[in-house]
């Protein structure tokens, strides 16, 4: 099973157990809270899950949060799907809908942080590899630095660099951030990872060096649009420090 699905299932498993838990805690506690604050604990819940899940096992969340306080646990009558007094349905009501409003802001935070901090790490391999190639580093070991780079960038199993004439047909990440196959006049795409490894072609001043041969590791879907654009990128950087450097190019 790929490791997002993994991931996705338990945080939905979680957004159906985590509130039931929170709940059964409150009540020994229920004769002396009133409903508005169980309905607080149970908010603080699904924002726990919001946090660490996506967008549906937030949903989620909030739902199975609003269904435990009205069912056996926390809103009188107990240990029946109902709420008597008028007080608890407003109070159920606000749980629902202050539970999906602080759910769906949880997980846009988070996406947030997620993004800037993911540009502040691109912005770093760029400027690592431009310095480099400023320094007059050699052109191998440019390539070794982008090699290693591409790795962390997008999740690889391994990567190598192998320089020369091209062989076989391979999966290619192109400059547009595209992930084809052409094989004689059959064009293939692919929306994640395909089996086996992938090129990203190396080309300086128009001459083409070689290609770094991406090892994904199985069952990992196929990067962001923005982590390729800046593999290709790095590619670009070791192509023109092997241009430069006047390395004997092939093609």
């Amino acid at each position: 099973m790929p490791w997002y699905r993994l991931h996705d299932r338990t945080a939905l498993f979680g957004a159906l157990v985590v509130p039931l838990l929170v709940a059964l805690a409150l009540v020994p506690f229920r004769t002396r809270l009133s409903p508005a604050n169980e309905a607080l604990v149970l908010v603080v819940a699904v924002v726990a899950i919001a946090a660490c899940g996506t967008r549906a096992a937030a949903a989620l969340a909030a739902l199975s949060a609003t269904a435990w306080f009205g069912l056996l646990l926390l809103a009188r009558p107990y240990q029946r799907l109902s709420v008597a007094g008028r007080d608890e349905i407003q109070t159920a009501v606000l749980l629902l809908t202050v539970g999906l409003i602080v759910a769906q802001l949880a997980v846009r935070a988070r996406r947030l942080e997620a993004a800037v901090v993911t540009g502040a790490a691109h912005l770093s391999s760029l400027q690592g590899t431009a310095r480099l190639t400023e320094r007059g580093g050699s052109p191998d070991a440019v390539v070794e630095f982008v090699r290693r780079e591409l790795i962390g960038l997008l999740g690889l199993r391994g990567c190598r660099f192998e320089y020369g004439t091209l062989i076989g047909h391979r999966p290619r990440l192109e400059h547009d951030g595209g992930l084809w196959l052409r094989r004689g006049g059959e064009v293939t795409g692919y929306a994640d990872w395909p089996d086996g490894e992938t090129e990203l072609r190396v080309i300086g001043g128009g001459h083409y060096y070689g290609r770094f041969l991406l090892d994904p590791v199985p069952g990992h879907r196929l990067p962001p649009e923005d982590a390729r654009s800046v593999a290709i990128a790095l590619a670009a950087l070791a192509g023109a420090a092997l241009d430069t450097a006047g390395v004997a190019h092939r093609g």
